[in-house]
């Protein structure tokens, strides 16, 4: 079984590859483009599978990457700063960190709003006062909102990967497209492919060729305290990872209540056998 399965898996990366490859062939050819161009790399995460936890470091690191880079332009309206304290923050701290935004709340006693510095019930806030707003700051092109990115994006994958999916619980799809964005801005594009103006090229876009949003990311951009490598790869697998917890913060104990209900309903279906073997023992067939 595991070599069938070891098979299917490396299918699956021969046949991505090659979708990719002839993607991009069609484009240097002028015909009909598929996009992405080239698809996610699948990348190791400690959350990946029935058993996967979230590493609070990588998070820590992951938001650090979000609040002095990525928060700029993309908001977490979804996302309160009282959920850090999965993460490992204190009370203390998430009061500090949330003190260091500014959002507008009120009407006040004369029915006019007001500017307050934030605490912990309050969610992130958006860079720009509106959605025009942030559209005219970017190329026309408004940023996302960052609080259920990595479940919203994903890139789908073609047979035989997705079934190997089914066995491997495969549900990193949004962490491995936007580790892969993230990384992918140094690819040169093939002959004869044309990049609008203002725009950048990316292979790993699922949308086009290229998108509004500049590299973002560059080395010793952000300093780690804990030693980590301060690079564009891991800049992007923290960030990555700390999007995925943003998109879905209870996963762990999701997972757990799956594992005890299996395991109840293994012990149920075991007791049930023995039941109908106690009841029927005596009856003649």
């Amino acid at each position: 079984m595991n070599r069938i399965l070891s098979v299917l898996a490396v299918a699956g990366v021969v046949i991505g590859c090659a979708t990719g490859l002839a993607g991009a062939a069609e484009e240097a050819e002028g015909g009909t483009p598929h996009y992405p161009i080239l698809h996610p790399t699948e990348e190791s995460w400690s959350f990946a599978g029935p058993f996967g936890t979230y590493d609070r470091g990588q998070l820590q690191r992951g938001l650090k990457v979000y609040k002095e880079v990525c928060s700029a332009c993309h908001s977490m309206s979804l996302v309160a700063f009282r959920t850090l304290s999965d993460l490992g923050y204190s009370e203390a701290q998430i009061k500090s960190f949330a003190a260091e935004y500014t959002v507008t709340d009120g009407p006040n006693a004369d029915g006019e709003m007001f500017e307050r510095p934030a605490i912990p019930s309050d969610h992130f806030p958006s860079p720009f006062p509106n959605h025009e707003a942030a559209a005219a700051a970017n190329n026309g092109a408004a940023p996302p909102d960052f609080s259920l990115i990595a479940k919203a994006r994903g890139v789908t994958r073609g047979f035989p990967t997705f079934v190997f999916d089914i066995f491997t619980q495969y549900a990193e799809g949004g962490p491995d497209y936007i580790h892969s964005l993230l990384t992918g801005y140094d690819h040169e594009p093939p002959a004869g492919l044309q990049i609008g103006a203002g725009t950048h090229y990316n292979p790993f876009f699922m949308n086009g060729p290229a998108l509004a949003m500049a590299k973002p990311l560059s080395d010793g951009q952000v300093t780690y305290d804990d030693g980590a490598p301060e690079t564009v790869d891991q800049y992007a697998r923290d960030v990555s990872a700390f999007l995925m917890w943003a998109a879905e913060p209870h996963m762990e104990t999701r997972k757990q209540m799956g594992f005890s209900v299996m395991v109840f309903l293994i012990l149920f279906a075991g007791l049930v056998w023995a039941t109908k073997r106690k009841v029927w023992a005596n009856v003649a067939h």
